[in-house]
């Protein structure tokens, strides 16, 4: 979740799991004949079966709940990766996008300031020539 790398970087790995009623201890309805299997026939059938689906509804809670929150987890991430890349995107077009009113305003100001430089300039030299003349 940073942009380290090497021992500070933090991660989560989220990894599916693939569910079957062998794996979940779930005894199989079936032939008496076959090991792992009932025929609920007897109380102690009933009790097996029953005790095997309420193992697996509690594994599958917990794989539920290890889920949830890995979720949680990454839509957080999601949500602040979102609002980060609008903030700079944001910043991006203040920078790039100027008021061209404003703009054109300085322009303007600037245009005006150089012109009254030059002609302030040209009267000095004039001012100068003039006292040249009645000197020489």
């Amino acid at each position: 979740f940073n942009e380290k790398t090497g021992k500070n970087q933090t991660k989560l790995d989220v990894q599916g799991t693939q569910l079957t009623s062998d794996n979940l201890g779930i005894v199989k309805a079936g032939n008496t004949q076959l090991a792992g299997t009932t025929n609920f026939q007897n109380d102690s059938d009933l009790e097996a079966a029953t005790k095997s689906l309420t193992g697996a509804l509690t594994s599958l809670k917990s794989l539920s709940s290890t889920f949830g929150a890995n979720l949680s987890v990454v839509q957080t991430r999601q949500d602040f990766t979102k609002d980060m890349a609008n903030v700079l995107t944001t910043g991006a077009d203040s920078l790039v996008n100027a008021d061209l009113n404003q703009e054109a305003a300085s322009l303007l100001a600037l245009q005006t300031r150089q012109q009254l430089s030059q002609q302030a300039l040209s009267l000095a030299n004039q001012a100068d020539q003039g006292v040249l003349r009645l000197l020489g």
